[in-house]
């Protein structure tokens, strides 16, 4: 009964999009803000509200995107290996849903606590987490699914934005290739 518990719990971690630049960037905010305060200026209230609507903003986005990759997903759920390129729900505005998710949490976790800590933590994370998370992703992604990973790439925007139209030219080499559009959306 153990082992499986055991099992059942390194497969939750393992799926956990927790990316390291973000986590430690918060426990920064924490601990540099109780050896020094940076405080804030402006009201506490709207600090407070404002922070708390960064975190359940970035845990609803981390939610939402990792519903859409389960759903995806018909075997055992891998977070690092997809079995399919998901371009759908936060997929189809932001190619990194969740490192956006947990920049917003980090932010809102400083605003909540109204330091301004999180000015100096927040930009390292988001540098870190690019460099070694995003672009690192987006290479093994063009590598596993090629031309429909860089059709995807054309047309959503790395970290935020909306989405582009594909160009005419695009949608006519996409029909002659057998793809196209199918319900509003490239497939």
């Amino acid at each position: 009964m153990r082992p499986n518990i055991v099992r059942r719990a390194k497969g939750v971690y393992d799926n956990l999009p927790l990316p390291a630049g973000s986590a430690v960037g918060v426990v920064l905010v924490l601990v540099l803000d109780r050896v020094r305060r940076a405080p804030m200026p402006g009201s506490r209230a709207a600090q407070r509200a404002a922070g708390a609507a960064s975190i359940a903003a970035g845990f609803a986005l981390n939610a939402w995107a990792l519903v859409e990759r389960r759903r995806r997903s018909t075997g055992d759920f891998q977070l690092e290996q997809p079995e399919s390129l998901v371009s759908t729900g936060p997929y189809a505005f932001s190619r990194h849903p969740m490192y956006l998710g947990w920049w917003l949490i980090h932010l809102g976790v400083g605003v909540l606590r109204g330091t301004l800590w999180v000015a100096a933590t927040l930009p390292v994370a988001v540098l870190v987490e690019h460099i070694g998370g995003s672009v690192a992703e987006e290479r093994d992604l063009r590598a596993r699914f090629g031309e429909e990973y860089e059709r995807y790439a054309e047309r959503v925007p790395r970290y935020a934005g909306l989405p582009r139209r594909p160009r005419r030219r695009d949608l006519l080499r996409d029909r002659a290739a057998g793809g196209g559009l199918r319900g509003g959306r490239l497939r």
